[in-house]
Formats: structure tokens, C-alpha cells, sequence
């Protein structure tokens, strides 16, 4: 590792830009709230495995040069954008239900389903999301210089991954407590409300935003 004290304040910077992105609640922190609420831990956990595993692929194409790709072909961040935004009326339709419902429906996922299938929904919900792209073309732009060696692509790969997974499980496990469950069992249709409002302009936005 050559030049430490060259790379280490992009290194930094990168990780900054990270725990400010996850420390905005956008709708995977939401997917992955409503689940450990109404789910429990070990869905919760998983579906936050899922979103950590989102965020690994995209850090990684990040840097084998996606931003040059969306660059060259524009058509494809707008078939992310139109699939993350059906994706999440989607959501939002479901949350709806749930709030309608006398009975308890999750919100994105059914009791039935094993922790695969958590997961995989995380990876659906990060995969999607267009806006997860660009934070990550951002992140690696601050991190990154361009004649940065691979230890520091590397760095910023596995640090921010780690910063992702280690935010995602806390808010998993933070939720799913005693305390948290028996509130979600009060309020559980108002709270699948704010789900579905929240998941259903998400999408609209994204689907009618340039």
C-alpha cells in the first residue's frame, strides 16, 4: 500500500458520502423497517442482507466503470429508473392492502417466504433503485482519483459495503425489539399508511422525473 496519505482523504471522503446516503430514509431503510416491525428480526436481517448485497454490486460495477457505460447509453439508466419506479408502486400497492386489511400483510413480503427470499426481495429493492446509481457514481467520483491504484478501489468497495451492511442490520435488528413489535401491533395500519403513501410517491416521482 503505496501512498497512504495520498489516497486516505479520498478514501474518507467516500465512506462520508455513504453514511450520508444510508442516513437518509429512502425506501429501502423504509422496506427493511416494515419488515423487522411486522416480520420479525430474522426477515429483517435477511431482507437487509439482500439491500447490503445490492449495494456490493453496485459499488463493484461503479468501479469497473459504469458511469462510463450510463454515459455511452443513456437508455439504460432510464430502464432502471422505469423499473424502479413500477417496483415501487409495487410496494406501495401491497402497504396499501395492509393498511386496508383487518388482519396483519406485510408489506413486502409474505410470512410464507424463507430468508432467500428476503434477500432476494432486498436485492430487488437496491437493484432497482435508480437513485442507489448515482449515489454510488458520486461515491466512487470523491473516492477516486483516476490514477488510484487497486488497493483503493478496494478500500472504498469494501469499506462502504461494510458501512451499508452494518447500517441495513442495525436498523433491522433496532426494530425488530419487544418495544418496537408491540407498537408496530398498535399501529400497524396507520404505519402500512405512511408505507404506502411514502412508496407510492417515491414511484411517481421517479417515474415522471427527467
Amino acid at each position: 500500500m503505496s501512498n497512504l496519505s495520498l489516497y486516505l482523504p479520498g478514501i474518507l471522503l467516500a465512506y462520508s458520502a455513504c453514511l450520508l446516503g444510508l442516513a437518509s430514509p429512502g425506501p429501502n431503510v423504509l422496506a427493511v423497517l416494515g419488515t423487522a416491525m411486522g416480520e420479525g428480526r430474522r426477515a429483517g436481517v435477511a431482507l437487509a442482507l439482500g439491500i447490503a448485497g445490492g449495494s456490493v454490486l453496485w459499488a463493484l460495477m461503479t468501479a469497473a466503470g459504469l458511469s462510463a457505460l450510463l454515459a455511452s447509453y443513456a437508455a439504460a439508466l432510464i430502464v432502471i429508473k422505469i423499473a424502479g419506479g413500477l417496483y415501487l408502486l409495487w410496494l406501495a400497492y401491497k402497504a396499501f392492502r395492509a393498511a386496508a386489511s383487518a388482519h396483519a400483510i406485510s408489506t413486502t413480503v409474505d410470512r410464507q417466504r424463507s430468508p432467500r427470499a428476503y434477500a432476494l426481495r432486498g436485492l430487488a429493492i437496491q437493484m432497482t433503485n435508480p437513485k442507489a446509481v448515482l449515489a454510488w457514481i458520486a461515491i466512487m467520483s470523491l473516492g477516486l482519483q483516476h490514477d488510484a491504484p487497486l488497493w483503493v478501489v478496494g478500500a472504498i468497495v469494501v469499506g462502504t459495503s461494510a458501512l451499508s451492511l452494518a447500517i441495513h442490520f442495525f436498523y433491522a435488528v433496532a426494530f425488530s425489539t419487544p418495544t418496537m413489535v408491540r407498537l408496530y401491533g398498535r399501529a400497524r395500519r396507520p404505519i402500512q399508511a405512511t408505507l404506502a403513501v411514502f412508496f407510492g410517491c417515491a414511484g411517481v416521482k421517479l417515474l415522471t422525473s427527467r
